[in-house]
């Protein structure tokens, strides 16, 4: 055993799993020496145990020896992996889990150091401080290198910034395994409007459009600039009515933006009514 795992019985459990989770998290296995699986999850328990450096304690409890405390804390299947914070059990799951399968399960029990500079860095956006902002990310992810939210912080910060290539890199480099699809689908969308919006001046191009109600390219470069101001509702409507006037125009560029807008609008719950308001537009003006 090492400094992070540590065998537990039923006679030492109150202390070594339920106090000690006052003041760490303890994942506790239950295990058994002729269950085969139990050997293959095993060794990645004590593996993460030792490079999460005592974030948490690992326990093993040989449930064989100790039949009075797995019967007491429902163990009906080997492996089995409870989670104590506090003195109270709260997660637990069953079976060999891959490797990522048991880092997630981790990852959601325990605090990562990360997050206090994550949060000073949204208050640092919010004061305009995006220099700021950008040093406190980089340290969050020198203290934790696999945090995807404080990547996806850095990502969202060069987009405000104009960084477009970073934005899109990082992105790029996590979307497939990422837990967070919506927020990736959201980030996707913002580079691509970025992208189409760069260098067009939105007051020019609402001249055009008033003048020339038909300029569909006028009008989808309109949108694109008025969704990079911020103004989604004005955007929308300019796609809605590409899609009124010619819903084939440029392949569907009007209803594939609107679903683009749509991606990017839906990672935040205060767009909801505006998303659904349009989505119901759409499918009315394409039925």
């Amino acid at each position: 055993m090492s400094a992070h795992t540590i065998d537990a019985t039923t006679a030492d459990f109150q202390q070594t799993v339920l106090d000690a989770s006052r003041a760490v998290p303890v994942v506790v296995d239950f295990w058994a020496p002729w269950c085969g699986p139990c050997k293959a999850l095993g060794p990645v328990l004590e593996k993460l145990a030792e490079e999460y450096g005592g974030r948490f304690l690992l326990a093993k409890v040989n449930s064989d020896e100790n039949q009075e405390l797995s019967a007491r804390y429902g163990v009906r299947g080997i492996p089995n992996v409870k989670a104590f914070v506090n003195g109270e059990m709260v997660d637990e799951f069953t079976g060999a889990l891959p490797e990522s399968g048991v880092r997630e399960f981790l990852d959601a029990l325990i605090p990562s150091p990360a997050d206090p500079l994550r949060w000073e860095a949204a208050a640092a956006i919010a004061r305009g401080e995006h220099q700021a902002a950008r040093q406190l990310l980089d340290r969050a992810i020198g203290l934790d290198p696999r945090n995807e939210s404080a990547l996806l912080d850095i990502a969202e910060l060069d987009l405000a910034m104009g960084v477009l290539d970073e934005a899109r890199q990082i992105v790029e480099g996590i979307a497939e395994k990422s837990k967070d699809q919506t927020r990736i689908a959201a980030l996707r969308a913002r580079i691509a409007l970025a992208e189409a919006s760069e260098g067009l001046d939105a007051a020019a191009l609402t001249e055009q459009v008033v003048k020339d109600p038909a300029n569909l390219d006028a009008r989808l470069k309109l949108a694109n600039a008025l969704a990079a101001d911020g103004d989604y509702r004005a955007a929308l409507e300019n796609l809605l009515e590409i899609v009124r006037r010619d819903r084939k125009y440029q392949d569907e560029v009007g209803r594939k933006t609107m679903l683009t807008l749509f991606a990017m609008l839906g990672a935040k719950p205060e767009h909801d009514d505006l998303v659904r308001e349009f989505r119901l537009a759409l499918g009315r003006t394409l039925n």
